[in-house]
């Protein structure tokens, strides 16, 4: 079974940016659809981004032209890059896996079994 990994997370200025990591381990990354969650204080868990094992991508609106998920299967490891963060980008940040050979992925957490520790973003002045 797969165990990612997280790291990145930080404190930022409004406008400025952050590319989170997901490292993982047990199992090679590609054959996994790999999505990247937050979750506020007092908000459920959203969907912020996902890349399947066929490299197809989906974004939330509210990130779109933003953020960028991509994944390096040499190194087994999935990033966001977030740029032009807000406030309201402040956030646990989750990284998650589910073993898919579907082209298309889910920004639905319900769909993922495996999860990393999650990793603060604040921006904030």
């Amino acid at each position: 079974q797969v165990q990612l990994v997280q790291s990145g997370g930080s404190l930022v200025q409004p406008g400025g940016s952050l590319r989170l990591s997901c490292a993982a381990s047990g199992s090679p990354l590609r054959y996994y659809t790999i999505g990247w969650f937050r979750q506020a204080p007092g908000k459920e868990r959203e969907g912020v981004s996902c890349i399947s094992r066929s490299d197809s991508t989906r974004y939330a609106d509210s990130v779109k032209g933003r953020f960028t998920i991509s994944r390096d299967n040499a190194k087994n490891t999935v990033y966001l890059q977030m740029n032009s963060l807000n406030p309201e980008d402040t956030a646990v940040y989750f990284c998650a896996a589910v073993y898919s050979t579907t082209y298309f992925c889910s920004t639905n957490f319900v769909n993922y079994d495996r999860w990393g520790q999650g990793t603060q973003v604040t921006v904030s002045s």
